[in-house]
């Protein structure tokens, strides 16, 4: 080996020691053992929340069957994935008035307190969310509050439950913006005016936390309903489940900070990871996205993801979106700042787009990407440095470029270093410090970084280097 090659292979950033996991690497946390902590509670936080993540299951598309019955056969290797919280899309009765498509849409129900006969029986979904809770996971049912379908009870019932027009007609949802319709004309819009109504749907939803025993909620449209009404959801629900676990389909501070909710989504930083994918933003653009949402939240925690079944099913899959960047933002996702989310089917991975309003399997089979979903969930279990939240560690800048994104944080004893190359071209990147002892995350392997010695990095490669 002539000098100059020496030189080039002791210039590398990281250096292989071991292959193997480190000996002195704790025995992993299974979700199952965490199951049987006692669900305590703090800062409205469940304790089984604190180190959780959440995968969105769509029982439609999830199974050639589309019933509780046939997800749940898919429960053991979800556990074993590393997934702690399951959020079904809506499984209530679908209006067939004004239904879009052939099979409609979940989110237009005609019932709040019954399960789709689609999916399967009461005793079905009551079997699934037992086999759930055995396994030490919960469970969080899509809730629909701001719109009902043509044929809930309440349109013939209770015409006053919903927003009517000049000439006492009941409409579909306006867009406050343009005063226009969203289009969303297969479901008819709620009267929050209506104090009968309020009452008769925070009934629906202590019917399934209290005789169906489900951990929490997913609040369509959050930011679409006076956030009052949260008030009065959080009291009723808090009393009847002191550790109920709350997502918001919002971006609205309020909501978290009054402890409305625990979680709600980062849609901006979503839409931040698109445009990254894109060229359009880089780095600098996340390093200013966390400092402004550290000033506008005191509470709780966004959830973090590339997919969900509204971004698949009308913007494309993560692949079409992302392109050769969507496992590099995936990883930063699930490692930056909040809880992670994902979309079912991302495991196997799912390459197309589902059609919302049929029944268009996933089709499972592969599992293609489960192991590398299962390394970074798992590391989540364990690391505090990744918690959830106030658990976890600050995110400490460690470079900020055009190209390059380093990041570590740090919780009581713990560490995660992340880094990117967010772009399609190689960089060149030279650490500030040294890392002794750390694991790749993704490889297991045992790596050490050398302050001052540049390293090449490859279009959109990226390193989670783990110490505990």
């Amino acid at each position: 080996m002539n000098r100059a090659t020496r030189l080039t292979l002791y210039s590398l950033v990281f250096i292989l020691i071991s292959c193997g996991a480190s000996p002195n690497q704790p025995e992993q946390t299974t979700t199952s053992t965490r199951s049987q902590e006692p669900e305590l509670i703090d800062d409205n936080i469940p304790k089984w929340a604190r180190n959780a993540n959440m995968y969105e299951v769509n029982i439609r598309q999830f199974t050639p069957e589309g019933t509780f019955t046939a997800f749940t056969s898919h429960l053991p290797r979800l556990k074993e994935m590393g997934v702690d919280i399951l959020w079904l899309m809506p499984v209530y009765p679908i209006s067939e008035t004004k239904k879009k498509g052939s099979l409609g849409s979940y989110y237009s129900a005609s019932d709040f307190a019954k399960v789709n006969p689609e999916f399967g029986t009461l005793e079905d979904f009551r079997s699934m969310v037992k086999s759930i809770h055995n396994l030490g996971m919960k469970i969080i049912l899509d809730f629909v509050p701001n719109h009902t379908g043509w044929d809930h009870t309440w349109i013939t019932q209770h015409p006053d439950y919903y927003t009517q027009d000049a000439n006492g007609n009941i409409v579909d949802p306006i867009d406050p913006s343009t005063g226009k319709s969203w289009g969303w004309t297969d479901v008819a819009d709620l009267n929050f005016e209506n104090a009968e109504m309020r009452r008769s749907m925070i009934d629906d939803m202590l019917y399934w936390i209290n005789k169906e025993e489900i951990d929490g909620y997913r609040m369509d449209v959050a930011h679409g309903v006076p956030v009052d009404f949260w008030k009065e959801v959080s009291s009723a629900l808090t009393a009847a489940k002191p550790n109920v676990f709350m997502l918001a389909e919002s971006e609205v501070p309020e909501l978290r900070n009054k402890e409305y909710f625990q979680a709600d989504y980062a849609w901006e930083f979503y839409h931040l990871l698109n445009a990254i994918a894109k060229g359009e933003k880089g780095p600098k653009d996340i390093k200013e996205w966390y400092y402004d949402n550290k000033e506008k939240y005191t509470k709780g925690w966004h959830i973090q993801f590339t997919s969900n079944h509204d971004e698949n099913s009308w913007l494309g899959t993560t692949k079409e979106r992302m392109g050769a960047a969507h496992d590099a933002l995936a990883a930063l996702a699930f490692t930056f700042d909040g809880m992670p989310l994902i979309y079912g089917g991302q495991e196997e991975p799912l390459e197309k787009r589902l059609e919302f309003f049929e029944n268009d399997d996933i089709g499972f089979g592969k599992y293609k990407k489960a192991e590398w979903f299962s390394k970074i969930l798992k590391e989540k279990h364990q690391n505090k440095a990744i918690w959830n939240g106030k658990f976890g560690g600050e995110v400490q800048f460690v470079e900020v470029s055009e190209q390059v994104l380093a990041y570590k944080r740090e919780r009581d004893g713990d560490l995660i270093y992340c880094l990117f190359n967010l772009s399609d071209r190689p960089v060149t990147f030279t650490p500030s410090e040294n890392l002794k002892g750390v694991k790749n995350v993704l490889t297991d392997e045992v790596m050490y970084m050398v302050k001052d010695n540049p390293h090449e990095l490859k279009p959109w490669e990226y390193f989670i280097l783990s110490k505990r």
